[in-house]
């Protein structure tokens, strides 16, 4: 698959430094609202663009997820394709009558209801995809496979025991 210059220039991310990047971020939206967005704790407990920086070059999904919260929030393109969704940001190949858009506007609490409805929306995929909504408590416990070996040598509180009596 060849990449034409034109289709690799139009991703936002070419040639864009990872402190630039952050810088804008957090100039629009603030550390607070990057630490929801995200959920990346370098940003929650006393951010800097420093510790910041550091954390992110050292951890590639950390700074995967920035990026990606910088095409599809900051600059407001489209959703990926499924092929492209499985490569990296700076390696997704925006088609050319794409163009950047207005960043979206976020608050902590509209992000917040987001991120619950995410995890509800998790929680029943969770269930459903089990067969079965009751807690593994409540389910009748299976009868083991395994055969009954309870020798007089053998103890619960002594696995080593059989091994042991062998050995002698």
């Amino acid at each position: 698959m060849s990449i034409s210059v034109e289709e690799q220039q139009n991703n936002p991310l070419h040639g864009l430094k990872l402190e630039i990047l952050l810088n804008e971020l957090v100039d629009y939206y603030g550390w607070e609202i990057l630490a929801v967005a995200t959920n990346i704790n370098c940003f929650q407990k006393n951010p800097s663009i420093d510790s910041s920086l550091k954390f992110l070059r050292k951890t590639e999904w950390a700074q995967e997820k920035l990026e990606a919260f910088y095409l599809y929030k900051f600059k407001h393109l489209p959703r990926p394709s499924d092929s492209q969704y499985d490569l990296p940001p700076r390696q997704r190949l925006i088609p050319l009558d794409q163009t950047p858009g207005e960043p979206m506007e976020l608050t902590v609490q509209l992000l917040q209801t987001l991120n619950e409805r995410k995890a509800e929306r998790a929680a029943n995929f969770r269930g459903n995809s089990r067969g079965s909504s009751k807690p593994r408590s409540a389910r009748p416990q299976r009868s083991s496979s395994r055969p009954d070996n309870n020798s007089q040598s053998s103890s619960p509180a002594d696995p080593w025991a059989k091994f042991n009596a062998e050995k002698k």
